[in-house]
């Protein structure tokens, strides 16, 4: 047991350092470390491996919904980058760019990837001719680097992997609708598979992406009441076909601009695991993304029969469909208790002599630590059940966080106060002047609007900051 002391005594608490107890679990829980290259991660075997599941479930939702993978080039031209005025400008100080070539000078910089818009824009231009041609329904899953100054593994990196969709229409209706529907596969995909509830909404016209006419989000909160920007879908209108010169022969024969979309999530998602659900002994993880989802510990393992029927037990479980380690090493039942919860293993399972002889295993919830015993007969049926119960249990759990650190402020009074003493999300009424966005951030510390929510409430008649007439409900708050 000193060993499994000292293992949960790694980890800085929760409460006393939030930024160190996030880069302990990082590190101790092996999802990453830090590379030779300032501002970039190595993404390790197991942090991988989550990243691998949601990639799974996301990419077979995107194909559920019509879209294709494509992969475009590294590299950007400086003028195919310039084509854009607005695109361009949002992402300049972000840019890496190549200059030399093996030993010559480039005759054109390269940029290297901050995102695909202008490469997919390229290639539009060349394929689309005709209304039959469209919708174009393209995702592309890549890195791309943007040049931080301050970086944190999963949260903000120089180089990090992601998904970007793109795509093309016939209509402004139908560009409209898909935006919109990618941005509901993200709040599912948040829902229903990592457990964690969000508020969606639209950005103010200061915090939408470079170059969209509009962008929605999903906004999830962090155990400590800071939100992360967990996913965005951008409606671009026909701006960028038209600085592209991408058009198609329409329905009557004339020559159109088709209607374009794009939306984006990244491993930053991993990020927002750690710290909507982990606590001081490491990760909680949610079943459907978790690289095992049990984990089988003999006990005694060295007396007869244990082994095999742990062994028979791992391949039952295996034969259900789940993800399971039997961890069989020499290392003490109570080390391997510490490292499985460290890992965020939903269900623990353990078998020693007197379990087989009383036709018996112990199962462990991570969530909880809740402990049952359960007959062998019925631990595949069980650990079904238990794993949904986790997943909603974890849900219901970062949905009362999300609930119990939002606040209203009817007044600029209010609005100060909430900000400097209780950490979370702020409901206020706004103007819709950018000007009042940026004198909130200032006299806050970096207070920001996080989006205007699809169904709004009245919370007062006039702006939160200056007291003019209110159009918009806002959701304000600090972010990772």
């Amino acid at each position: 047991m000193a060993q499994q002391k000292k293992l949960v005594e790694a980890i800085t608490s929760r409460d006393e350092d939030f930024a160190k107890w996030y880069t302990d679990i990082v590190k101790k829980a092996e999802l990453a470390d830090y590379s030779g290259v300032k501002g970039c991660m190595v993404i390790r075997p197991y942090g991988y491996a989550i990243w691998e599941n949601m990639q799974r479930d996301m990419d077979d939702r995107f194909k559920r919904t019509g879209h294709e993978n494509v992969y475009m080039p590294m590299f950007i031209p400086e003028s195919l980058l310039q084509r854009e005025k607005d695109h361009v400008e949002g992402f300049a100080p972000e840019c890496a760019w190549v200059t030399i070539g093996g030993s010559e000078q480039l005759t054109e910089r390269l940029c290297v990837r901050p995102t695909s818009e202008t490469l997919f824009c390229e290639h539009y231009a060349k394929v689309i001719n005709s209304y039959r041609d469209l919708p174009k329904l393209y995702n592309q899953w890549c890195s791309v680097v943007r040049w931080e100054k301050t970086t944190r593994p999963f949260l903000r990196t120089s180089e990090f992997l992601w998904q970007e969709g793109h795509t093309m229409h016939e209509t402004e209706q139908e560009a409209r609708e898909e935006t919109l529907r990618m941005l509901q596969v993200y709040a599912d995909f948040y829902k229903e598979t990592l457990a964690i509830p969000a508020v969606v909404g639209r950005k103010t016209e200061k915090e939408k992406f470079a170059g969209a006419e509009e962008t929605y989000t999903i906004e999830p909160m962090m155990h400590n009441g800071v939100a992360l920007q967990g996913g965005t879908s951008h409606y671009f209108g026909d701006g960028f076909a038209r600085s592209f010169n991408i058009t198609f022969t329409g329905r009557d024969n004339t020559l159109q601009y088709p209607f374009q979309t794009s939306w984006g999530t990244s491993t930053r998602m991993i990020g927002a695991l750690i710290m909507v659900h982990s606590d001081d002994d490491g990760l909680v993880l949610p079943p459907k993304i978790a690289p095992i989802q049990v984990a089988v510990i003999p006990v005694a393992q060295k007396k007869p029969g244990v082994l095999e029927k742990a062994a028979e037990l791992k391949e039952q479980l295996l034969q259900a469909g789940l993800r399971v380690k039997l961890d069989d090493s020499d290392k003490a039942p109570g080390w391997k208790f510490s490292q499985y919860e460290m890992l965020g293993v939903p269900v623990r399972l353990e078998i020693g002599p007197k379990d087989i002889e009383n036709g018996q295993c112990v199962l462990v919830r991570r969530d909880t630590r809740e402990k049952m015993f359960v007959s062998l007969d019925a631990v595949v049926e069980t650990i079904r059940t238990l794993l949904t119960d986790i997943h909603q249990s974890m849900y219901s759990a970062a949905l009362e966080n999300l609930h119990s650190k939002t606040f209203v402020a009817r007044t600029h009074e209010e609005f100060l106060d909430i900000a400097a003493n209780k950490p979370g999300f702020i409901k206020a009424m706004w103007c819709g002047d950018s000007a009042c966005e940026d004198q909130l951030k200032d006299e806050t510390g970096g207070v920001k609007s996080r989006c205007i929510p699809f169904v709004e409430e009245h919370l007062a008649d006039v702006c939160v900051c200056c007291g003019r007439p209110a159009k918009h409900m806002v959701y304000w708050g600090r972010q990772y």
